[in-house]
């Protein structure tokens, strides 16, 4: 139900876009180049897959988990304070990794550190800005282009960090991404919101509890956290284990590097014809297509003998479809429940995603410990995309019928 209170929105499209787009680039970009560090971090400790795999769970699940009170904060307090916060912490989180001796100090560090950093420099931070700023009839494509400035962030930090580990090192690399990271705070003055608590106070007539019961008793909201759980376990298995698997079949760590920034350069386009289509089609449509359309990719490409360019038509064609369910599930969100809540409810969507990240990490590297190679997982892959692709079938996108006192902001 439309707000009968409306304000004028403080900050221009130009600037949530340009700054918001700049944090996900590097937060995002730092976090896509982590499947690098497996094999010269496990080598240096001595240290099996599986450790580093559960690291990286951790991390998912920790930013999947903080990601629920970081959205919680961002709408109560605004996005800066929260931007703030989140890249000290990750630039504390790098310097820390770079410094584990054990397997718990890098459960620490590169786990819960660098999962909260990442709840909190964001897609569901920036897109609470995003929803506040951009008007209804432009926020599909809005949000649409701050998840491509991720891509560009994949396609633009993974070459360089794969550089950085060559040039300094493994641990050296992590303390030049920790300086990187520290552009996040100047960045985030953009993000200011000079009377965001008016505005709060005047846009949310719910409650967090009744905004929650109203959401999870809600179908739709139920069938896109499955089909976000599925996005998590196929982006992260592919994103962290796929270096390694390359390398098991005797192809260089730059075709890996190569790869990696192909899945970023065509996410750039995938995410953006993803957010500018959900102002036109039925974001369902778009979702369930995504979905099926990844398992069929994975399909092909392990049943095809393995060679660079094989590697890198799959890596081209899956990064069209590699984020781009972020723009389509939270414009979803927003129109189906408004925009008072909405960092909040990305962040329970989110959680989905990381349940699912958190298995595709580590039974990646559990499976192959066990199996002596990733086969397995790869068949998971395709069977939950077909199940992902039928379940956004039946979402329903139309604003929630609410009664008057019930109302929020859309």
């Amino acid at each position: 139900m439309q707000n009968p209170v409306t304000q004028p929105p403080p900050l221009s499209a130009f600037q949530v876009l340009s700054c918001g787009a700049a944090i996900v680039t590097l937060s995002m970009g730092i976090r896509h180049g982590f499947g690098l560090w497996l094999q010269p971090l496990t080598q240096a400790h001595d240290w099996t897959r599986q450790i580093y795999g559960l690291a990286m769970a951790i991390q998912n699940l920790s930013w999947g988990v903080a990601g629920v009170f970081v959205g919680m904060l961002a709408d109560r307090i605004g996005a800066f304070k929260v931007l703030i916060a989140g890249g000290l912490m990750y630039a504390l989180g790098l310097v820390a990794m770079a410094h584990a001796d054990t397997p718990l100090q890098l459960m620490l560090s590169t786990g819960l550190m660098l999962g909260i950093a990442q709840a909190g420099t964001t897609y569901a931070v920036v897109y609470g800005v995003i929803g506040r700023n951009i008007p209804a009839e432009r926020r599909s494509w809005a949000m649409g282009v701050a998840a491509a400035a991720g891509s560009f962030g994949q396609f633009l930090m993974v070459p360089i960090e794969g550089g950085l580990i060559e040039v300094l090192g493994w641990q050296g690399a992590l303390l030049a991404l920790a300086g990187m990271a520290l552009l996040i705070l100047p960045l985030a003055r953009g993000l200011f919101e000079p009377d965001f608590g008016g505005q709060a106070s005047q846009g949310r007539e719910q409650s967090i509890l009744q905004a929650l019961l109203e959401a999870f008793r809600y179908p739709s909201f139920q069938l896109l956290m499955a089909g976000y759980f599925v996005c998590g376990f196929q982006v992260v298995f592919i994103g962290v284990h796929m270096p390694s698997y390359l390398k098991d079949h005797g192809l260089t760590p730059q075709v890996a590097s190569y790869a990696l920034a192909l899945v970023g350069l065509f996410n750039i386009f995938g995410t953006y014809i993803s957010g500018a289509l959900g102002q036109r089609m039925p974001k369902r449509y778009i979702l369930s297509f995504i979905y099926f359309a990844r398992a069929v990719v994975i399909t092909i490409f392990i049943s095809l003998p393995l060679s660079p360019m094989s590697v890198y038509l799959f890596s081209a064609v899956m990064g069209v479809l590699w984020l781009s369910t972020v723009p389509a599930t939270n414009a979803t969100i927003a129109q189906i429940f408004g925009v008072a809540h909405l960092s909040m409810l990305s962040g329970f969507v989110f959680l989905s995603h990381q349940i699912g990240s958190f298995l595709g990490v580590w039974l990646g590297g559990y499976l192959y410990d066990s199996t002596g190679s990733y086969d397995v997982a790869w068949y998971l892959a395709i069977a939950l995309g077909v199940f992902a692709g039928v379940v956004n079938l039946p979402v329903k996108e139309a604003a929630i019928a609410r009664s008057p006192a019930l109302g929020a902001a859309h």
